[in-house]
């Protein structure tokens, strides 16, 4: 079974979307918001960010300067209203169940990006069920050194009743294009995690969160 690798944009219902949700998340969260000002209004952006809660899907996209595109269970497309939905607000379907969902989802990443628009990931892969910031996976370097799509960290901080997002300062991967891929991808995504993790102030450990993919 393919996975669409179409960079669809995000549309209206997105827009209309963001408008709704906004205010009910910040009765919800009281969110504080900070560093927009270093997201690009124009031009290819990967949004990485660690991941606490299942509300971060939601958080990130909504109070992000611009549109948002990420993956999403492609069971979710399954029906017509959840397909039309799901499709309108950019969102990218990934098969968890065939062998190469991990890759396939990487090239639907960097298909986002080569049309100059913005993918969020989460480089742990999985949620943290503990709070600390996990290992990250490689996928997020790969999608950012193949398109040279700007890299910003988010550092989400979850509370008993807010939540707070902040957008770090651009990544700078200059000079790692010359190094062979592996090592290039493993400097990469060290400068990632350290960024988000400068935000956070998350305890940092080296192993994988449970359950996560290289995605």
């Amino acid at each position: 079974m393919a996975i669409q690798t179409r960079a669809a944009k995000p549309g209206i219902v997105f827009t209309i979307g963001r408008a709704v949700l906004r205010p009910l998340l910040w009765l919800r969260y009281r969110p504080k918001v900070s560093g927009v000002e270093h997201v690009p209004r124009t031009g290819a952006v990967l949004l990485a960010s660690n991941h606490l809660a299942k509300a971060d899907t939601i958080l990130i996209p909504s109070f992000s300067p611009r549109k948002v595109q990420f993956l999403a269970k492609a069971a979710l497309f399954e029906t017509p209203i959840g397909g039309w939905f799901f499709r309108h607000i950019g969102a990218v379907p990934v098969h968890r169940d065939i062998g190469s969902a991990a890759q396939t989802a990487l090239q639907a990443g960097v298909a986002v990006l080569e049309a100059g628009q913005v993918f969020a990931v989460f480089p742990e892969g999985s949620r943290s069920l503990d709070g600390r910031l996990y290992r990250g996976h490689s996928g997020a370097a790969y999608m950012a050194l193949k398109t040279g799509a700007t890299v910003i960290p988010v550092g989400l901080i979850n509370k008993a009743n807010a939540a707070e997002i902040k957008f770090g300062a651009p990544l700078d991967f200059s000079g790692l294009q010359g190094l062979p891929g592996g090592k290039a991808r493993t400097i990469a995504t060290e400068r990632i995690m350290s960024a988000i993790q400068a935000l956070t102030g998350q305890v940092r450990t080296e192993e994988y969160a449970a359950g996560s993919r290289d995605n």
